[in-house]
């Protein structure tokens, strides 16, 4: 996993604004122009200074490197790297491994700054959507509405990522985000068997807000505007995935839809008609597809 990248005066570069994705930092904000944000490939939700380098240590540690790969062979083949570099100790699972994902992962692999969504929209036509804000990585509360924090809280929520796209003709914005977790297999199961069976992920009490983006399509984009949403507990890794769409003109929206009902066929109300439902399904789909690419060790694709 590629490491973080800093700048010698302890500063990184991010999506057009801080690269530091701090709790208390300014969000990450780009201005639309209709073309994908200049991102480094290697920032991360969290970046790290990055100790100078020393010749004579650099000759060591490859020594060292050289003698312990004979050593060890391949045991420690599967670790997972963390942004300061260190490994976690081998044996642990891929569903351990993602818990730390939030910290220790570019930021251009949760959040791809272009996703192709060949197929995804109404009637299977095909959707671009681009990249215009990542938040920083923040704390549960304040983030999720007080009714979802406290349906997740079983869960033990740790962490939150958002990231705010625009279809590619400026009329949509959706926000998608992970909740991190702190849950056990069996209790990360439970839970998503409640939202299934109790309903929850329909519920519009329980849905999850939006991240608006400063001088961007996304500036107005709050609760007002949410049209249609997706909640989606996994079962392999301690993570839920959400996605919230609305309208980029900033229009209210009085009767917001899941997405299977927004996307159900028949379906007239205005975020079924303008495929908003397609929007925040399509968009989920693919962060989580890219998510499950990377707690598996592949490498993930828009």
């Amino acid at each position: 996993m590629p490491r973080s990248r800093a700048h010698g005066d302890g500063s990184s570069r991010g999506d057009g604004g801080p690269g530091r994705a701090s709790p208390g930092r300014a969000s990450t904000e780009f201005r639309w122009a209709g073309a994908p944000p200049e991102t480094p490939a290697e920032t991360t939700t969290r970046l790290r200074p990055v100790p100078a380098r020393r010749p004579a240590r650099a000759v060591a540690a490859v020594a060292c490197v050289v003698l312990g790969l004979g050593l060890i062979g391949g045991a420690a083949t599967g670790s997972w790297l963390t942004g300061d570099s260190a490994a976690e100790p081998a044996g642990h699972d891929s569903f351990t491994a993602a818990r730390a994902l939030w910290h220790s992962v570019p930021v251009d692999t949760l959040f791809p700054r272009t996703l192709k969504g060949d197929g995804a929209g109404p009637g299977g036509a095909d959707r671009d959507w681009i990249r215009i804000g990542v938040a920083p990585d923040s704390g549960c509360a304040g983030t999720l509405d007080p009714l979802l924090l406290g349906t997740l809280r079983p869960a033990g929520c740790v962490r939150v990522l958002r990231a705010t796209y625009a279809d590619s003709t400026s009329s949509s914005v959706t926000t998608v985000g992970f909740v991190f977790t702190q849950a056990d297999p069996a209790a990360t199961a439970s839970l998503r068997d409640r939202f299934r069976n109790e309903g929850l992920g329909e519920r519009a009490d329980l849905m999850p807000r939006t991240f608006p983006v400063k001088n961007t399509v996304a500036a107005g984009f709050g609760d007002a505007q949410r049209a249609s949403w997706t909640v989606n507990v996994l079962t392999d890794a301690p993570v839920v995935v959400f996605a919230v769409s609305g309208f980029a003109d900033g229009r209210t929206v009085a009767s917001p839809q899941p997405v299977d009902k927004a996307m159900a066929k028949g379906a007239t109300t205005a975020p079924a008609q303008a495929g908003l439902g397609h929007e925040a399904k399509g968009i989920a789909d693919r962060i989580e597809r890219g998510l499950r690419t990377t707690v598996s060790g592949g490498t993930a694709a828009p």
